[in-house]
């Protein structure tokens, strides 16, 4: 059967899925799940994230990436391969390449408050001192976008024959990481290399990815049929996209889709793009072996069995931020 081709990603309305309305439940799984298997993106209206809260988020991280270098390296710390704190520019590059993206970005991680004992796996978040609302601001922006994964994940459940809770505790105090970023403007583009873009192609790592509006254009998705098609979240949306871990544990029956962030015309090149992602990730321990149900004879088994955590350790060195 071929693939459906869209023109952009469907939008649905979460507020169907977690209403009281079994129709609508029903039919909310299926048209995920048809996305999903597609193209591998949707939009959702009707998530936890306000508006005011993301644009006190947006304010903030303007004020954190205005801050001097010197400032900033403070808090890009060794050792933690740059899963906490400030990650600096060209840092980070994508599966297969070498040129760093041009961008910078700040790491915002897990808080375990009661005595599960991953909280040893994590260090402390890192705040910065120069900027005190970030961190009351950024731990919510967290809770609320962590909030509305668990009830997508509820719906990926359902749409793949598993109980509704399935994903629950495997993401509770889950690996997650907020992760504001900075594509700074370059104000002489022919002084930087020239295959570097905003951030090359490449699939994100973790389950699913719940992306805030970004500022300005640039998000690109490939289409089945090799076309790039442009992406904007919306103010009211968020882009929620299947990640390689998602991939894996369903044996490719939902699409890790490759998506990049694609450079400005050359006179644009000088303004600065924001952008929010919030990768959901699941507590290390979890199995990403293939479901039982998405293995047959017509669809083989594509990966070796794998944790979450040793998967994340292999990706985080393809993609330099783990030597």
């Amino acid at each position: 059967m071929s693939p459906t081709l869209y023109d952009e990603i469907p939008s649905l309305d979460l507020a169907d899925f977690t209403g009281s309305d079994p129709a609508k439940k029903k039919k909310f799984i299926a048209d995920l799940g048809a996305a999903y298997n597609h193209i591998g993106f949707v939009a959702i209206r009707h998530h936890y994230l306000s508006d005011e809260l993301s644009e006190r988020l947006y304010g903030a991280i303007k004020k954190l990436f205005a801050l001097p270098e010197a400032v900033k390296q403070k808090y890009e710390i060794a050792g933690l391969a740059g899963q906490r704190g400030y990650i600096g520019k060209g840092k980070e590059h994508a599966k297969g390449r070498n040129t760093g993206d041009l961008k910078e970005f700040y790491h915002v991680g897990q808080t375990v408050e009661d005595e599960d004992p991953i909280k040893k796996e994590y260090p402390d978040n890192v705040w910065p001192t120069e900027l005190p609302e970030f961190k009351e601001i950024s731990l919510e922006v967290y809770k609320q976008l962590e909030r509305t994964g668990v009830q997508m994940l509820r719906a990926i459940a359902l749409y793949l024959g598993l109980p509704e809770n399935y994903f629950d505790a495997k993401v509770k105090h889950g690996n997650s990481i907020l992760r504001p970023i900075h594509y700074f403007p370059i104000e002489n583009p022919d002084a930087v290399p020239a295959d570097a873009v905003r951030a090359a192609e490449h699939g994100d790592i973790n389950l699913i990815t719940l992306l805030m509006g970004a500022s300005a254009d640039g998000l690109q998705v490939l289409r089945r049929d090799g076309k790039w098609i442009p992406i904007t979240a919306l103010p009211d949306q968020l882009v929620v996209n299947v990640g390689d871990m998602l991939e894996r544990l369903t044996n490719k029956k939902l699409k890790s889709t490759i998506h990049r962030v694609v450079n400005p015309p050359r006179q644009l090149m000088n303004h600065p793009r924001y952008s929010i992602p919030f990768f959901m990730h699941p507590r290390s321990e979890m199995s990403l072996a293939a479901l039982p149900s998405c293995v047959d004879d017509e669809y083989p088994k594509l990966w070796d069995d794998i944790t979450a955590g040793d998967f994340l350790h292999q990706r985080l060195k393809e993609i330099g931020l783990k030597k």
